[in-house]
């Protein structure tokens, strides 16, 4: 009887923390330096936040994984909520932090609600652009760390240019890729590229080299070809590695997408936090970094759930 009241007030947590968030948004008289919003913004947000919840928590009644995932994250969500109300509390309600630099959390939610549109076209522009990086830099990577593993011959020539050139910071190759290639998006795509092509060369390589030669010799001697040796011993071995290689290169990727959208491009979620940072409007700056931190996140845990399906026999090995 005693377990159940403490697992019922875990489920409460996050609406006592909500509750003391709208009363200090209320009560509490703000510093008078925030610009103000045309809606409450913030409150909204804890609201959708308490709505989403409660129907989570009412959707396990039905289900026992999700029942037990509520109660598991609900005092991890009353700590976000306690977290927002400690940082809007020193942003407007307070002059600890100059307003200019950190804007209230109204401004930030307000900026990504009323300019959702153009941040949508910045986040696709930024999807094409990575994209297109990214899928070049996995196959190259792929095709490149498969022939470094499986060849000596290949090997004897390629490794020591890939240890020259793959250790270099991609943001170094910008001045030459920029004078190099025809037009700067094609130049930036080549730096996701690079960017992707090092950790995906490496591992690939890398989980083929530590793949044990009697699996190769008992295949060789069954009748395998050279071909069915990479296909069904080489690749199906390393594919760990080679998933690893790819997380790398994703995080990778991202963080050069950044550097290359500050640097030439007139579109795209790193050009629009470059943009706002020059007019002094940082409210557009953290709303730019929450979507890319989400985007990023989103982005790694899809390829966390294609690799559990693909490598079953590892899943939980990993986790994120």
């Amino acid at each position: 009887m005693k377990s159940k009241g403490l697992a019922v007030l875990k489920l409460f947590l996050p609406y006592l923390a909500i509750a003391v968030s709208l009363l200090v948004y209320f009560l509490v008289p703000g510093n008078g330096k925030q610009k103000q919003t045309d809606h409450p913004y913030y409150v909204y947000f804890l609201l959708i936040l308490g709505v989403g919840f409660l129907v989570f928590a009412l959707v396990g009644i039905f289900n026992s994984n999700i029942r037990k995932t509520a109660f598991e994250k609900a005092p991890f969500f009353t700590g976000v909520i306690i977290f927002l109300l400690f940082l809007n509390f020193i942003t407007t309600k307070t002059l600890l932090l100059p307003t200019l630099y950190f804007p209230s959390l109204d401004r930030i939610i307000g900026l990504i609600v009323e300019n959702k549109w153009f941040l949508l076209k910045n986040v696709l522009d930024s999807f094409g652009l990575l994209g297109k990086g990214f899928l070049w830099g996995v196959s190259v990577g792929f095709l490149t760390g498969l022939a470094l593993g499986y060849s000596k011959h290949v090997g004897y020539w390629l490794t020591p240019v890939t240890k020259v050139i793959g250790p270099i910071p991609t943001t170094a190759w910008i001045p030459l890729a920029l004078s190099t290639f025809p037009t700067t998006q094609s130049a930036n795509v080549f730096l996701i590229a690079f960017a992707v092509w090092f950790p995906v060369t490496l591992m690939t390589s890398s989980g083929i080299q530590s793949i044990p030669n009697v699996n190769f010799e008992v295949s060789k001697t069954l009748g395998a070809s050279t071909f069915y040796q990479i296909v069904h011993v080489a690749i199906p071995a390393a594919m760990p590695s080679i998933f690893l290689g790819i997380f790398y290169g994703t995080v990778s990727s991202f963080a050069t997408l950044m550097a290359v959208e500050m640097n030439g491009n007139s579109s795209g979620i790193g050009w629009y936090i470059n943009w706002q940072k020059s007019v002094m409007m940082y409210d557009g700056v953290y709303a730019g970094l929450i979507i890319i931190a989400a985007i990023c996140s989103l982005t790694l845990t899809i390829l966390f759930k294609v690799r559990d399906k693909v490598l079953v026999w590892q899943k939980g090995v990993i986790k994120w």
